[in-house]
């Protein structure tokens, strides 16, 4: 992935640096103990040339795996009910998919780590259609709160309201349904949205699989809210969500976080360190400083308990990085910070267990 084929317009080149990242989390998977070797069909790959063009009639990164020969499956959630500002990431994974045939897959870290397999599969009709239903309710329903009027007076808000809620039950249920059935298979399993709200569902299949674990959350902001204009399940949930019904999260380390309100700040405060937060402004003064981002790194990976899920919400990275996302935050992390930061918890012998990437627009 460290070379790029062809010469692509810079959209599709800022999706590429996406996809580095998307590969080298994957890779770092691959050397995770919890694979099941039983459901694991080895491909032939006799025909296949790593060095010629991607084929678009194979699958992500033109690789030619079925389900059943990959070790990792990527898990398309296409849904961004609740976003905020810009729309557009519940169709990430069909861009990502274009953009992925684009990049080699050699790896210096890892140089035959796609000879496991990778797979994404179809994006879900029926999630994609639900959201894009109840995102039409939600855009009114947002619109009219945001003027001030009141919900209780408007019938028709009222029934907007329950059933975009209801709507947030219904994605949990069906995205830990999918992960669990993958995860039971042996999968190593990565969950592409989706707005942030997406995961819920994999964190609780993960902590039937795992047990206990720890949340790495690499975002721009908290997502500590109870709840988010009225919407119990909304992106800015995810991680109070997960705090308050999954007690296997014991951890949540919070890293370029630089966007977040009074209540987020009070339950980072009163969390008695379960919730661990990174702040922006704080890792650029102690590099300003002279602290190395080997000195930083190190610091942050000795809060993570053993297992580690990563959750990547793109507007973590730097703006620059990831122009399309939907609410994009000036400063956060470069990407080679990044890498460096998961080199650093492979290192330390902790095991990545599963992964979300989110907010790609």
């Amino acid at each position: 992935m460290h070379l790029l084929r062809g010469d692509p317009p810079n959209h599709v080149f800022s999706l590429k640096r996406i996809l580095k990242i998307l590969l080298l989390s994957y890779t770092a998977l691959t050397c995770a103990a919890f694979y099941t070797p039983e459901y694991y069909i080895m491909a032939d790959l006799s025909q296949f040339d790593p060095n010629r063009a991607g084929n678009p009639n194979n699958n992500i990164f033109g690789l030619p795996f079925t389900e059943d020969e990959s070790r990792v499956v990527l898990l398309p959630v296409p849904w961004e009910v609740t976003v905020s500002y810009t729309a557009g990431t519940a169709r990430a994974s069909d861009h990502i998919c274009k953009a992925a045939l684009q990049v080699d897959i050699f790896d210096t870290d890892l140089r035959d780590g796609w000879k496991e397999g990778f797979y994404m599969r179809p994006a879900d009709k029926k999630v994609l259609m639900k959201s894009d239903y109840l995102r039409k309710e939600a855009e009114l329903y947002i619109d009219y709160i945001s003027k001030g009027e009141i919900v209780e007076k408007n019938n028709f808000m009222c029934k907007s309201m329950k059933e975009i809620n209801e709507g947030g039950i219904y994605l949990n249920n069906w995205v830990y349904q999918q992960t669990k059935d993958l995860l039971d298979k042996g999968k190593l399993v990565g969950l592409v949205g989706g707005d942030h709200s997406t995961p819920l569902g994999y964190f609780k299949a993960i902590a039937e699989k795992h047990g206990d674990f720890g949340i790495l959350q690499i975002d721009a902001h908290a997502d500590l809210r109870k709840n988010y204009e009225g919407f119990a399940y909304s992106h800015a949930c995810i991680m109070y969500n997960a705090l308050n019904e999954i007690e296997q999260v014991k951890k949540l380390v919070q890293v370029g976080v630089r966007d977040l309100c009074d209540e987020e700040w009070e339950y980072i405060s009163s969390s008695n360190y379960r919730v661990v937060t990174y702040f922006d402004h704080e890792l650029k003064e102690r590099q300003f400083e002279g602290q190395s981002w080997k000195q930083i790194a190190d610091e942050i990976v000795t809060h993570l308990p053993h297992n580690v899920y990563l959750s990547f919400d793109i507007d973590g990275l730097d703006p620059k990085l990831c122009p399309g996302t939907g609410t994009p935050v000036p400063g956060g992390l470069e990407i080679e910070q990044t890498y460096y930061l998961l080199r650093q918890i492979m290192r330390s012998g902790r095991k990545l267990i599963g992964f979300d990437l989110s907010e790609v627009s």
